[in-house]
């Protein structure tokens, strides 16, 4: 809509939606440390340049951590805790630069994030191979082994049976016909799911043929739960100051950044109503 646009590590900034892409972008190699703390402030005066030099109206900054480090460490682990303190740094670095650039009373800064860490629990693990009566022979499709979610295609006729012998396999593990799924996930109304699902409560991940996954720490989890929550922090001028709001979906987020922006939202399933008293 005629705005000016830059992405720095934002995951999909490389992508092109109906023949456009953004204007500026720095895309990270496929073996990247995201951990690299003068990378991030080299980062953020980037950000500065494009803003004062370029004239952009959006840009979206990325930084990996603490996810890496919580998914190898766990996120109580000490390591986590000195990663955050690195993020609380680097936030304390780039309202010093937006200030130092001039841009206090014009640049609106949002904060989040898209999910939370449990610690991973490696006693009584959901192990589908180990299941009795289960074959991974009845099995057309899967798409397993990626933290506390599973789809499986099971093979003509064996849908009854597969979900029979999986339903009640594990105390800590949740199987659904694709029908049945709970509404308040808002996932299975697609042509593209599984007639079967799974997912495993807080903690527990989903080991399908083989263990192979090792992380300390996961997440995917119940949105429900606590610790998959994220933040949200806001500031510059077009918000309220001091302002403490109720928890609200990130799916809401959209729309305020289009009202910020002046622009008109593509079909979406959040609404401003939501965000609209932090203005």
């Amino acid at each position: 809509q005629g705005l000016k646009t830059g992405s720095i590590y934002f995951p999909g900034g490389k992508a092109t939606y109906q023949g456009e892409e953004v204007n500026m972008k720095m895309v990270e190699p496929l073996l990247f440390n995201y951990s690299n703390e003068n990378n991030w402030r080299e980062n953020i005066d980037t950000v500065m340049e494009w803003f004062t030099v370029n004239n952009l109206d959006f840009i979206a900054l990325y930084f990996g951590e603490p996810d890496s480090t919580g998914h190898k460490y766990g996120p109580e682990s000490t390591q986590r805790k000195a990663m955050v303190s690195q993020v609380d740094r680097t936030v304390g670095y780039l309202r010093k630069r937006i200030a130092e650039s001039g841009l206090e009373s014009t640049l609106n800064l949002v904060i989040t994030s898209d999910h939370g860490m449990d610690t991973v629990i490696k006693t009584n693990e959901i192990h589908l191979r180990t299941v009795e009566n289960f074959t991974f022979s009845d099995i057309q499709f899967e798409l397993l082994d990626y933290g506390p979610n599973g789809l499986l295609v099971p093979k003509e006729g064996k849908l009854e049976h597969v979900y029979t012998v999986l339903k009640n396999a594990h105390p800590k593990l949740h199987v659904y016909k694709k029908e049945e799924f709970p509404k308040r996930f808002h996932y299975a109304n697609n042509s593209r799911i599984t007639p079967l699902l799974m997912y495993s409560d807080p903690g527990y991940v989903i080991h399908g043929r083989y263990k192979v996954q090792f992380n300390t720490g996961e997440h995917g989890f119940d949105n429900e739960d606590m610790n998959m929550k994220t933040i949200f922090r806001a500031v510059g001028p077009a918000f309220k100051q001091g302002l403490v709001v109720e928890p609200f979906e990130s799916v809401h987020v959209y729309a305020l950044l289009c009202e910020l922006l002046g622009i008109v939202p593509e079909p979406h399933d959040g609404s401003l109503h939501v965000t609209q008293p932090m203005l």
